[in-house]
């Protein structure tokens, strides 16, 4: 510890006996803390929490990993640098990891320095207790606090809300039903309320890039987060991920809202583009083409902000597998090929991803008995393709969300040769793609999905079904929305077609995805 660390603590310790002495509560010592520490030592107010409360960064640590096990959550990356770097104000806690700092002081993120609600929505005091209670301190946490948190009663009165409050808070109590690991099953239509409020959102978003006429700022975290969020986009159920992609836009657009200074506008355009870009794809795989195609509207308005043609191209790309994959190919075409046209001559993620759309809708249109120069069109399509893919940077190989990875090609260029009927290379392809998944349930479904069709295709239904069984029984209940079943649907109309009407396998893989019966 530095001189300076030595000072600082000493004062703390001396606040806090006195605070102790007179009655005084974790959280009034916290803010003497802060008030005196501060202009000396830069003492931010989460610190002085912990100061406030006499314990090292590795207590609280600990205490944060005991809220995640009790709450049957697998064990939080934070450490001591992290913790350590929210008390110096280098970075901001994520939404999850404010909640349980909160929760280990027991105050509200506006106590630790932090704008807005948490995201439990509701308050982190013990019920029952006056605040500010010397009681209050030494009272034990509820085992269950959410379901406090969800019960109105045990809080104080609401205050009045805003349309953005409202929605926020519509988000905030699906995440935290998400959250509870009871809580699954399949998502099938999305509520009015909650449509309402992803839409509220995004609408707001809209006026807001709109009627701004000096971009506003965007600070680290959130671009941290929108990075965490990307990661996060192949392994956790869309529904979760919606609410926190979503709420982290809510952020932005509130910022936004604001004048800030233009030096910093390109870096909260980029994220208004990111977290709409996101959101669409996110609405993809929830089955809703409507919003997802408002949403990469959105994200087109602020990439045009920014002036930066991979992300305007990156938008179109992604945009461009809405009609892919619900019905029209030719718009699919027609937007990879502006995707293309905006990506120009830069390395860029749209170079790579643009083409293999343009493969796909090109496989679709063309059939497995297409023309032989339909299907060189779109072999040529996935050439161009590999080759884009073999000059972007490392690091955009490796984010499968806002950039395109190995396995992203592996397994489009499989499903370009599986709607060509070119089973062969296909199931080389396919095999190798599958390989390179871990994660991702959603393109691991199509991909068996693909490999039962090139089964189909070549006469051998049983083994067919088999290969589309194996993927249905992976493919847990809260991945089974639209964007999954459509396939799954058309696959089974294959079935029936090719004669396999009445095989007992047809109808176990019906009742595995919960579709309900022959689809004739």
């Amino acid at each position: 510890m530095s001189g300076r660390q030595h000072r600082e603590t000493e004062i703390a310790r001396r606040i806090r006996a006195k605070g102790l002495a007179s009655g005084r509560s974790c959280a009034q010592i916290a803010e003497e803390i802060h008030e005196t520490c501060s202009p000396q030592f830069g003492t931010t107010k989460i610190k002085g929490h912990r100061l406030a409360h006499g314990i090292a960064l590795a207590d609280v640590i600990e205490q944060v990993r005991a809220l995640f096990e009790r709450d049957q959550k697998p064990a939080p990356g934070i450490g001591e640098t992290l913790l350590s770097a929210y008390e110096s104000g280098l970075k901001r806690p994520g939404p999850e990891y404010l909640h349980y700092l909160c929760t280990v002081y027991r105050v509200e993120p506006i106590s630790l320095g932090y704008d807005g609600p948490c995201i439990c929505g509701h308050g982190h005091r013990t019920p029952g207790l006056r605040s500010g209670s010397a009681d209050e301190d030494r009272a034990d946490l509820p085992s269950r606090p959410r379901d406090i948190w969800l019960n109105p009663s045990s809080i104080d009165p609401p205050r009045p809300e805003g349309p953005d409050e409202e929605d926020e808070n519509v988000l905030r109590r699906t995440l935290l039903k998400l959250l509870d690991t009871a809580s699954t099953g399949p998502i099938g239509e999305l509520p009015p309320e909650i449509l309402g409020a992803v839409e509220g959102i995004r609408r707001r978003m809209d006026e807001t890039l709109v009627m701004a006429t000096v971009s506003p700022a965007m600070l680290d975290q959130w671009e941290e987060a929108t990075l965490s969020f990307g990661r996060q986009y192949t392994s956790t159920p869309p529904l979760r991920l919606l609410c926190d992609v979503l709420l982290e836009l809510s952020a932005v657009r509130a910022a936004m809202s604001r004048r800030q200074p233009t030096d910093l506008a390109e870096r909260l355009c980029r994220m208004a583009a990111q977290l709409s870009g996101l959101s669409g794809m996110i609405m993809i795989n929830i089955g809703d083409h409507r919003l997802a195609r408002a949403f990469f509207r959105t994200g087109r308005t602020a990439a045009d902000e920014t002036g930066d043609r991979a992300l305007r191209a990156w938008i179109t790309a992604r945009e461009s597998l809405v009609p892919l994959y619900y019905g029209d190919a030719r718009e699919a075409l027609n937007l990879a090929k502006k995707s293309r046209d905006l990506a120009g001559a830069t390395p860029c993620v749209a170079q790579a991803m643009a083409p293999v759309v343009e493969a796909r809708a090109l496989a679709l249109l063309a059939g497995s008995s297409g023309k032989r120069e339909v299907v060189d069109q779109a072999k040529r399509a996935l050439a161009k393709a590999r080759s884009a893919f073999s000059h972007m940077k490392a690091h955009e190989q490796d984010d499968i969300a806002f950039g395109y990875t190995e396995r992203q090609l592996y397994f489009y260029q499989g499903d370009v040769l599986t709607k060509l009927g070119e089973t062969i290379e296909a199931d080389v392809v396919l095999e190798q793609a599958l390989e390179k998944y871990s994660d991702h349930i959603f393109d691991q479904t199509l991909i068996r999905l693909d490999m039962a069709q090139c089964r189909l295709i070549e006469g051998d239904i049983d083994e067919a079904l088999e290969v589309a069984i194996d993927a249905a029984r992976l493919l847990k209940p809260e991945y089974r929305t639209d964007f999954i079943l459509r396939p799954a649907v058309e696959f089974g109309r294959c079935v029936e077609a090719s004669g396999g009407k009445d095989y007992p396998a047809l109808q176990e893989f019906y009742e595995l995805m919960g579709i309900g019966g022959t689809r004739a």
